[in-house]
């Protein structure tokens, strides 16, 4: 990793302690997903095969359909109180969830409040690891410039996949030798606690830092004109004060964001339910996860190493040009699949290929203005997140019952068409944005040369 030479020693420990926390986050948020077909029958009434599908689905959802209303809350404390203040609000929430989870009687003990209390504790989990990972990929962005920011930012990524991978390697020791489920969630909680304090020796971002300074030098004039004007004078002082992303940006961003959740359902817990209909068992199916979600690791590792030499633009275009005539040859591979390793190899292709933002999330993040960063890229996140997840697990619930595997294409393919979509729209205006900084560049060198 030659790109991380060239970060000094407060940008090396931010970049330390952030992956640390996302890493905590994630497999604190995964632990549950992936333990789901186990953990369902402790917390959820015993129910029939269509019924555990929706149950699956409704315990993954409840995840991620809060988190626009988290995203407009952590968005305000990110773009008003600080980077910094918002992951170590995220992490100690996590660490609540955690110790409730590992504490938290069945449904043979309680009853149907244990399913209401799980859920509710997958909802604080879900509003958590928006705020985490959006916190930490800003605060990365902000303290660091391309090309290096591609691959430190994107490290996050990594760091998620890793907690994923770490969630599963724990479900894997619970289900293959009777290690106790609730010590893994008294782990998480533990490490979490150490995380939170250790985040407090980070420094506030200098974009976000710079801003305020400048306001505050601004605003005691304006106190004394009308609010219209106030605001028009602060927009001519600072436009990026006032400035907004255009819709277009907007809708790019929540189509590429929309990728991950699509493809994580289908390969992991579509894939779970599918073996399980099949006649594999749930220990058979956690471990063939994790060994996917190492793959998953390892491929998104090599883009994010790649995305210091070739632009993370490219990448993941690249990516979701292959991802397409995947998924319209995977209803006829998986109709004529009865066994576990050709569902492997499905599983591993679909991993590899993808539809993600890393290792490009830097540069959709410095396309929106600093004080709004936070606002516009948290809600949008879980937007995105909220939608896609309720639509491909709900959806290919019914869709696949009704039309069989047929059915994926009714939310695959519109999905990744959607993500190329925005990959290009970024891509013109990136293309746009150089441009504009190389005239300046001229202009300045230019104006000294009269000078």
């Amino acid at each position: 990793m030659s790109f991380l030479s060239s970060l000094n020693q407060d940008q090396k420990e931010a970049v330390g302690l952030l992956q640390v926390g996302t890493f905590l986050e994630y497999f604190d948020l995964m632990l549950y997903v992936h333990m789901a077909v186990l953990l369902n029958e402790l917390f959820f009434p015993i129910a029939d095969a269509k019924t555990a599908s929706l149950l699956a689905a409704f315990a993954f959802c409840s995840t991620y359909v809060l988190r626009p209303f988290g995203a407009l809350i952590f968005g305000y404390i990110g773009d008003n109180i600080g980077r910094k203040t918002t992951v170590i609000i995220t992490t100690m929430m996590m660490a609540i969830s955690c110790i409730i989870m590992a504490t938290l009687p069945t449904y043979a003990q309680i009853g149907i409040a244990a399913a209401w209390l799980v859920t509710l504790c997958r909802i604080i989990q879900g509003l958590s690891s928006m705020g985490e990972i959006i916190g930490a990929e800003i605060y990365l962005t902000e303290i660091t410039k391309p090309p290096v920011s591609y691959p430190v930012v994107g490290l996050i990524g990594c760091a998620s996949r890793l907690g994923t991978m770490a969630a599963l390697g724990v479900a894997t020791l619970v289900t293959l030798h009777n290690f106790e489920w609730r010590n893994a969630f008294w782990i998480g909680a533990a490490i979490a606690v150490v995380g939170s304090v250790a985040r407090t020796r980070l420094r506030e971002t200098p974009d976000f830092v710079d801003m305020k300074k400048h306001l505050k030098k601004k605003i005691p004039a304006l106190q004394t004109i009308s609010d219209a004007t106030s605001s028009h004078l602060l927009e001519k002082i600072y436009p990026s004060y006032q400035s907004k992303a255009s819709w277009k940006t907007l809708l790019a961003f929540f189509l590429i964001y929309a990728g991950p959740p699509a493809c994580l359902y289908f390969s992991y817990i579509y894939f779970s339910v599918f073996l399980k209909t099949i006649g594999y068992t749930s220990q058979t199916i956690i471990t063939q996860n994790f060994l996917i979600s190492i793959i998953e690791f390892l491929g998104m590792l090599t883009c994010v190493l790649l995305s210091y030499k070739i632009h993370p633009l490219k990448i993941i275009k690249s990516k979701a040009i292959l991802f397409i005539p995947f998924i319209v040859s995977v209803p006829f591979i998986i109709n004529s699949t009865s066994s576990s390793w050709q569902i492997f190899i499905i599983q591993t292709i679909s991993v590899c290929f993808t539809l993600s933002p890393v290792p490009a999330v830097a540069c959709l993040m410095r396309h929106f203005p600093v004080f709004k960063r936070f606002t516009y890229a948290s809600f949008m996140y879980a937007l995105s997140r909220a939608i896609t997840h309720i639509l491909s697990s709900f959806g290919l619930v019914y869709l696949t019952d009704f039309m069989g595997t047929w059915g994926l294409y009714f939310i695959l393919i519109p999905v990744a068409l959607g993500f190329l979509w925005g990959v290009r729209y970024f891509e013109k205006i990136e293309k746009k944005s150089q441009i504009e900084e190389e005239t300046i560049k001229l202009g300045s060198k230019g104006e000294n040369f009269i000078d």
